[in-house]
């Protein structure tokens, strides 16, 4: 059983950046969530998130980011142990 940490890029759908953000912070909870300009005024989402490995996986975490309305794509940035 240990903690691990993962760092999600998400991309919202055009025109719903603040939809995904809300629906995010409200549905998932994450640890820490930020904006990340991409280019060409196209913005990015990151979302961190920490969990146990005994009763969660970054793929459930990934596909409830996928399920969400205002997000097109979702990638994994970066996954670790703590």
């Amino acid at each position: 059983m240990s903690s691990v940490m993962v760092l999600f890029k998400v991309y919202p759908k055009e025109g719903s950046l603040e939809a995904a953000l809300d629906e995010i912070r409200k549905k998932l909870s994450p640890k820490d969530i930020k904006e990340e300009e991409i280019g060409f005024g196209i913005k990015a989402i990151k979302v961190l998130f920490t969990y146990d490995n005994a009763n969660m996986t970054s793929s459930q975490i990934e596909d409830s980011l996928k399920g969400l309305d205002s997000v097109e794509e979702v990638e994994v940035e970066q996954e670790s142990l703590l």
